[in-house]
């Protein structure tokens, strides 16, 4: 049995993106000839996504700020941050983001296809289950990332809310995008099928595939966001179990660290709290901290200050009366703060000529974030019980627990915290119009009102999220999921007003980043504006 399909053949969708010819006349490597389940478990590699959405999400997201036109940007980077169409198509932008994710959808058909091949010759269900899944897996992760960019949250009263694309055969061309249920439901089903034949016999480094934790802990986030909020709760235990002490980081194990050390141990393989490890081509690593990159950023007077790592929360404020390991771990200057979960590794082609390829390490799914996707689960379900549990966990290894400052969390001190605070304004007059208590409009739910037990909790789990998540770009997520009111100045000029561009409303269609203008005339349907 011999199959000789190319991954960068892309479904036909990535055809529209640039010339192929190259592609279709040599094989990508060896393995592409996939004559033994070996090679299919090999081949396997080429359907995890080489490209990273955290440039996009975080650049659109309140997590930045402008800090004047004195400061440098990059044309992406601003059109990002004004919520335009992208024009450049660099490694971190949108066409980059749809033609590597596509081509990892392609390399997982071609291995499924294989897989039946085999399956057909004479191959056993145990031999082959596993690799199944993987594959699965694999098309189901890179198009909820696309879902994510180019795709509204998901929400049951909008059906006319556009999906995308879902190749399910190598080689065969997809056009038509359908709804948005539509795709998450091509996804519960890929993860479905997935997790009864979940195994990892067939890997040789775990943590850069779908292992177990990893498997789950996705099932667990698609789920939240698909609104299952009793999957998300059950997949989520199986990811990090009932009790998830030991698989959490322990923060006050890096007290010690400078930001380089900080950020090879954030991301090493035998971190018991990183589930999955990706690489991604990308100079978002460099931007964090870069002059070129700083008009727009998470600065530390004002974002920092007031939103996130240093804002006034329930574990106390600053970097000196908090409870919290990571405010004091922040570099960069007070327009570019950044946490060093995310950092560049640079690949020399050229040492002497100093090129070579920029790289970004990214942790996926971790067992922080995953407690924290139980922990609003168990919220929306009106649990608060067991939501608070989960929220003390997280806090006893983010926080230092000896500290004063360090809360015993209950549904009455949250309620009296929250109300301690005002609202954010949505173009604040000044930075103490600034909040971590945010108006939610959540799409396709509902919550109790504003002031109420669940109201607040969820609150306060949204900035915990906003902190474990930081430059990663899932507050995107989290800000289209809940239709998070804010607004991005821009320029020197007085404040914009309510209803400018500048302003990001509830259901607001700009949060589908547009698709790329050849995928467009390929005859692919753009995003409405």
């Amino acid at each position: 049995m011999k199959s000789n399909k190319l991954i960068l053949f892309l479904a036909g969708i990535c055809l529209a993106l640039t010339s192929c010819n190259d592609f279709l006349d040599r094989l990508p490597d060896d393995r592409a000839e996939l004559n033994s389940l070996d090679k299919v478990a090999k081949f396997l590699s080429s359907a995890y996504g080489t490209h990273s959405n955290a440039f996009v999400h975080e650049y659109a997201s309140d997590n930045v700020t402008f800090n004047g036109i004195s400061y440098d940007t990059q044309p992406n980077q601003e059109q990002v941050y004004m919520w335009k169409d992208v024009t450049s198509e660099g490694n971190d932008d949108p066409r980059s983001l749809w033609s590597d994710n596509y081509s990892a959808v392609a390399a997982a058909n071609i291995a499924l296809e294989a897989i039946d091949q085999f399956l057909a010759e004479g191959a056993s269900l145990e031999q082959v289950n596993g690799l199944r899944a993987e594959a699965l897996l694999c098309r189901a992760w890179a198009m909820f990332r696309l879902a994510n960019v180019f795709c509204m949250a998901y929400n049951p009263s909008h059906p006319e809310y556009l999906g995308l694309p879902y190749p399910k055969v190598a080689g065969v061309e997809y056009f038509e995008r359908g709804t948005l249920a539509e795709l998450y439901n091509n996804i519960n089903e890929d993860i479905e099928a997935a997790l009864p034949i979940l195994s990892e016999t067939h890997m040789t480094q775990p943590k850069f595939h779908f292992n177990y934790r990893a498997a789950y802990a996705f099932a667990a986030r698609f789920n939240l966001f698909y609104l299952n909020f009793d999957k998300a709760i059950e997949y989520a235990t199986k990811a990090i179990g009932s009790d998830p002490t030991p698989v959490l980081r322990k923060w006050s194990q890096y007290s010690s660290l400078g930001a380089v050390d900080l950020a090879n141990e954030f991301v090493k393989s035998g971190e018991a709290s990183n589930f999955m490890l990706q690489t991604a081509y990308s100079i978002y690593g460099r931007s964090l901290y870069t002059s070129p990159y700083s008009r727009y950023a998470h600065s530390y007077n004002v974002i920092s200050g007031y939103e996130t790592l240093n804002a006034k929360s329930i574990w106390g404020s600053g970097t000196s009366n908090t409870a919290l390991l990571l405010s004091a771990k922040q570099y960069g200057s007070t327009t570019q703060a950044r946490f060093p979960r995310i950092t560049e590794f640079f690949e020399y082609v050229d040492k002497v000529g100093r090129t070579g390829y920029p790289h970004i390490v990214e942790v996926p799914f971790t067992s922080g974030e995953t407690l924290l996707v139980r922990a609003e689960a168990y919220a929306l379900k009106n649990d608060s019980i067991n939501a608070i549990k989960d929220m003390q966990y997280w806090l006893s290894t983010t926080c230092n627990t000896a500290s004063r400052y360090y809360p015993i969390l209950s549904g009455s001190s949250i309620v009296k915290f929250m109300e301690s605070l005002g609202y954010a304004e949505t173009i604040p007059e000044g930075d103490l119009q600034r909040s971590t208590r945010k108006k939610l409009t959540p799409q396709g739910f509902t919550i109790d009102a504003d002031g109420s037990i669940q109201e607040s909790i969820v609150n306060l789990i949204l900035h915990m999220r906003r902190i474990e998540t930081l430059h990663t770009g899932l507050r995107f997520n989290d800000i289209k999921r809940y239709g998070i009111t804010y607004s991005h100045p821009h320029s020197n000029n007085p404040r914009p007003k309510e209803g400018d561009p500048e302003v990001f409303v509830p259901g607001d269609l700009r949060g589908a980043i547009q698709i790329p203008t050849a995928v467009v005339n390929a005859g692919v349907a753009a995003n409405p504006r």
